[in-house]
């Protein structure tokens, strides 16, 4: 099975050990892993501002750098939606919108191909051991509403001994990062933050585990700039690929 990892810009830029969390899972799940050098952006951030020129010319190059693999894995449900959900809106009337198809529809979040496609068990051949005990889990937008992805981590997560989860309130609620609504309605952005700050600490849990970087970094830059410098703000990958090496 040949997976095409779409490492994702934020990924590559920001965080990449997100990234080789994700190589580790998708190898450690027996699937024949290429990593495209020339990826960049799969073309949201210009879909969403209606630069619709710019997000074609990225999805284009997308398409000619991962339609030959039998399935394109991301490791943000954010980045696996626009794919899945909006290429086939942004290719209508062009002629590439046949083989668009096919590329949406082999086109996974990461937990979700996991889970859903190679049916992968996180202890089946060394068990994770982690530094935390209580985790809460914060559901992002797009992974959630546009490609279903919830029980997924969750289940993945659930394998991992002696690992507790303490739902926070309100765990489906947006972080406030929305992408360029975070920088174009800065003041509103915060406030939703704060709120989703107050749960993830009243739920108690040593850390936050989510499946996409922009809310990783909106969270943990916003409950440091509260003062908190004790909750782990981590990647789903990480905590599934062992987090002893993750900075505390």
């Amino acid at each position: 099975m040949r997976v095409g990892l779409f490492v994702t810009c934020l990924v590559d830029l920001m965080r990449p050990s997100i990234g080789f969390a994700a190589l580790k899972l998708l190898e450690s799940a027996g699937c024949d892993v290429v990593v495209p050098e020339t990826q960049t952006c799969c073309g949201q951030p210009g879909y969403n501002s209606g630069d619709r020129a710019s997000a074609l010319a990225l999805a284009r190059k997308v398409l000619a750098e991962f339609e030959d693999c039998d399935y394109v894995v991301a490791p943000s449900g954010s980045c696996a939606g626009m794919i899945r959900t909006h290429y086939p809106a942004l290719f209508a009337g062009q002629p590439e919108l046949g083989r668009v198809n096919a590329l949406c529809a082999a086109t996974y979040e990461l937990t979700e191909f996991l889970v859903t496609i190679r049916k992968f068990a996180v202890n089946a051949k060394k068990p994770i051991k982690t530094t935390m005990k209580t985790y809460t889990y914060h559901d992002s937008c797009s992974g959630l509403r546009e490609l279903g992805v919830k029980a997924q981590p969750r289940a993945l997560l659930a394998q991992i001994k002696d690992l507790t989860l303490k739902e926070m309130d309100e765990c489906e609620a947006c972080c406030g990062f929305g992408g360029t609504f975070a920088v174009k309605y800065g003041d509103i952005s915060t406030h939703i933050a704060d709120r989703k700050c107050d749960n993830v600490t009243a739920s108690g849990a040593e850390a936050v585990v989510l499946g996409d970087l922009g809310c990783m970094l909106n969270i943990e830059g916003r409950l440091r700039r509260r003062g908190d410098k004790k909750t782990r703000v981590l990647h789903v990958a990480e905590v599934l690929a062992g987090d002893t090496a993750l900075p505390e």
